[in-house]
């Protein structure tokens, strides 16, 4: 290593010039660069390594550190002139923990046992599963994956639990000591470093996948009994990956003899409760992991009861900072000001009253990251097509196939009640545990290269799902023709049911236009739908503090509900939106224009007017459904008389909505320009929609 070619200083073979003779070039002598340069430009770098892979090295480790100095100072080869004076490092001041560099929490310190998960096939695996699925398609920085993120979840685990058991005061009963003990800390860090085990490629897009398959699947068996729909309900409501994750994890608990030692049957099945997340405001203690009074520990990793998590807390920063979007939300003013108080005789974990308006930063950043890249339209239709081309390849590459959660809870209880010593297992279940063992061995190597796998097989087989694949990379997509925030839902917060409604209102204005416009035809086969929710929120349409508690600096114990007043002014009277988007399928530009004209006329309640060029409504007649700032442009020079079908409009004497305007209301019908107000009784010669 070194500066410049090998054996020269840096400057040996630059020239200069000086300011009085720009034109000569010379070489700089000794004395005109400073004497506190070094010796040498270049050395060279010895490692030595233990190539056993069995685990001895942690027995010869200070054995071999020591040799390995002894031959540093006593080599001819080695250069140790100077390595009296620093001496060779104690073994005693070096700290177990692991440091690794991550570029949003900088220097961050893991537990020597989450190191040996870290050190897995199974967590591995995570380096090549994308956090944010195809949204690299969209955002070229997005190419992070879940395995730093991870990493992120487990220190900012370990620092929230920290917090809790350190920094606070004598008064609070000493919950240092009485609430959080050594094991809780481990079981809460491994459980968020665990969190993502169980993700499939593309991460949530799988997810989409899953539930797709298992609408398919119940669709094809529409005529089957009550039992296997309600097996399917209870599939489609599951989180798979969440039962994944922990599978994934006992598995590496079974191979790791000091993590069965350290962790007992509740340290379990608590991890287990931490990943799929406990509602700790449920008036019936619902956990088994660990008693009621440490109900805030479930509130560290993923919190059910409002959202203020560290798995938030990661990936709002994680993914702002590689998306390039601005994070104005900073966690780390929550995270100091986290502590645990009574509420309702239940602890939870509670903020300083000063910070309300940081969690609305808070979620707030969560609706920008939602709007702007996890709902992008075009993220969306490329991981339709994704999706498609998996479920299509699913025949000729069985390992995308889901898994049942069903089958993954039936053998977390037999592996947990092994690994206790309390199994009564049967031959039976050795043979479903031995299956259902070689379908995740087949899932631990299913990662995001499976896109690569379909598209560049040349396998007759998979050529559906190849071209599917071959479209998102050519851009080969479905276009938007616009999108509309949904007001009037009838109350249909149903994500499926307002999507359908969309889907047929949009079918019916298609109709209409169709019946407006004879030389026109969109087919409604050419068009999708696609309804967004959009949360400011933790819990759809509330407001994000309604279930977060707060304290004040001269009360450190006692909880209570933040007032209005002493939040900004300036927050939103709702908290949940929802968009409607229309996708055209099809791939003719001119129908494409037809069908965005289309789009904006519905989305302005279908307004339409009746106009023509004399009085009484004689003369050329035309039919106008969207703005004309010169009504040459609509196949009419003038008008001097109308009827308004539907919508308010306005009428301008001049070209570009120019001079003077008249407000025309709906249902009615002007005969002349003075009925309208013209007092010149001057046609009009451009007009516009407007709402009222």
């Amino acid at each position: 290593m070194g500066f410049g070619e090998v054996g020269k200083e840096p400057i040996d073979n630059v020239h200069f010039y000086s300011k009085n003779e720009p034109n000569k070039a010379f070489k700089l002598e000794k004395y005109q660069v400073s004497s506190l340069k070094p010796k040498r430009f270049h050395e060279y770098l010895v490692r030595v390594y233990y190539k056993k892979t069995d685990g001895s090295y942690q027995k010869i480790q200070q054995k071999a550190e020591k040799r390995f100095h002894e031959w540093c100072e006593n080599s001819e080869f080695i250069d140790s002139e100077e390595d009296e004076s620093v001496g060779v490092p104690s073994q005693n001041n070096q700290s177990s923990d692991k440091i690794f560099n991550d570029p949003i929490h900088g220097q961050i310190e893991l537990h020597p046992l989450l190191v040996k998960i870290i050190d897995t096939p199974q967590f591995q695996r995570l380096r090549h599963i994308k956090q944010l699925g195809g949204a690299y398609l969209v955002y070229p920085g997005a190419t992070h994956t879940r395995f730093e993120h991870s990493l992120g979840m487990a220190y900012l685990a370990g620092r929230m639990i920290k917090v809790l058991q350190e920094d606070q005061p004598n008064a609070v009963e000493k919950i240092n000591q009485d609430l959080i003990d050594e094991k809780d800390v481990l079981c809460v860090q491994i459980a968020a470093l665990c969190y993502n085990l169980g993700h499939g490629p593309f991460s949530h897009l799988y997810e989409k996948l899953h539930r797709e398959a298992l609408k398919r699947e119940a669709e094809a068996c529409s005529s089957s009994g009550d039992g296997q729909q309600q097996a399917q309900s209870e599939e489609f409501r599951s989180e798979m990956w969440k039962v994944a994750s922990f599978w994934m994890f006992l598995d590496i608990v079974e191979k790791n003899d000091e993590l069965k030692q350290k962790l007992n049957e509740k340290d379990l099945r608590f991890i287990k409760e931490l990943i799929e997340g406990v509602d700790t405001a449920d008036p019936e203690w619902p956990a088994t992991g660990r008693s009621e009074n440490k109900a805030f520990l479930y509130e560290i990793v993923i919190n059910k009861w409002n959202g203020i998590d560290v798995h938030r807390w990661d990936y709002f920063a994680r993914d702002c900072h590689h998306l390039g979007i601005p994070n104005s939300f900073d966690h780390q003013r929550l995270l100091e000001s986290a502590r645990v108080c009574k509420v309702n005789g239940r602890n939870h974990i509670c903020f300083r009253d000063k910070v309300a308006d940081n969690i609305y930063d808070m979620f707030r950043t969560q609706y920008t990251l939602y709007s702007q890249a996890y709902q992008h339209k075009i993220g969306n239709i490329s991981q339709t097509k994704i999706i498609d081309a998996l479920l299509e390849a699913r025949d000729k590459l069985p390992k995308i196939s889901p898994i049942a959660v069903s089958k993954l809870q039936d053998d977390i209880e037999r592996k947990i009640r092994r690994f206790t010593g309390v199994s009564s297992h049967t031959h039976e279940d050795d043979e479903n545990s031995t299956k259902l063992n070689r379908e995740m061995r087949e899932f631990a190597k299913l990662t995001d290269h499976i896109f690569e796998e379909i598209l560049y097989s040349s396998d007759v087989g998979l050529e559906g799902a190849r071209k599917k694949l071959e479209d998102v990379v050519k851009r080969r997509l479905p276009k938007c023709v616009g999108e509309t925030r949904l007001i009037n839902r009838d109350n249909l917060d149903n994500k499926k049911a307002l999507n359908q409604t969309l889907q047929d209102n949009w079918n019916k204005a298609v109709d209409e236009w169709n019946k407006l416009h004879p030389a026109v035809f969109l087919d409604k086969k050419d068009f999708s739908t696609e309804a967004i929710q959009l949360d400011c929120t933790h819990s759809t349409g509330k407001n994000p503090i309604d279930n977060v508690y707060f304290y004040r600096k001269w009360n450190l114990t006692e909880a209570f509900k933040i007032k209005k007043y002493e939040v900004s002014s300036l927050l939103p009277e709702e908290f949940t939106e929802y968009v409607g988007r229309v996708y055209y399928t099809n791939n003719s530009e001119e129908e494409e224009k037809d069908a965005k004209e289309c789009f904006g006329w519905w989305r302005r309640d279908k307004c339409n007017i009746l106009v023509y060029d004399q009085e009484e409504f004689r003369g050329n007649e035309r039919l106008i459904t969207g703005d004309c700032p010169s009504l040459d442009d609509c196949g009419i020079k003038e008008v001097q008389s109308c009827k308004v079908r539907r919508g308010f409009w306005k009428l301008f004497e001049g070209h570009n909505y120019n001079e003077a305007e008249f407000l025309l209301e709906p249902g009615k019908e002007y005969h002349t320009p003075t009925e309208w107000g013209s007092l010149s009784n001057a046609s009009a010669r451009s007009l516009k929609h407007v709402r009222k």
